[in-house]
């Protein structure tokens, strides 16, 4: 499967369009407690930990958004955009979403 940011792909053009998918995950407010309980991991302004648990948000967001594609029958997914929001109470938890434009390509 062919992920891009981009609404094309060069020298592969769209055949079809097969819709809009998403992919979420959700870091709850446990993992910021634990991450901030560690905060001697951080070293020059920046926390491994806390970029790990971002990295395997963004993943799974990404797989789901993958496997929604490929129910749709679909080899690509482009216009890729990826977003992370504060949600719960006091913004307890952050949640990344993923989303784009599922296509077979010609």
């Amino acid at each position: 499967m062919i992920i891009s940011t981009t609404p094309t792909l060069e020298g592969r053009p769209i055949a079809e369009y097969r819709g809009l998918v998403t992919g979420e995950a959700i870091l709850g407010a446990n993992i910021f407690k634990d991450l901030f309980a560690g905060i001697r991991d951080i070293v020059g302004g920046r926390s491994g930990a806390y970029e790990q648990e971002l990295n395997k948000a963004r993943s799974i967001a990404v797989e789901e958004m993958t496997a929604a594609a490929a129910a749709l029958g679909a080899d690509a997914v482009v216009g890729v955009d990826l977003d992370y929001e504060t949600v719960g109470q006091g913004g307890s938890m952050l949640m990344v979403t993923a989303s784009g434009t599922a296509v077979r390509l010609g």
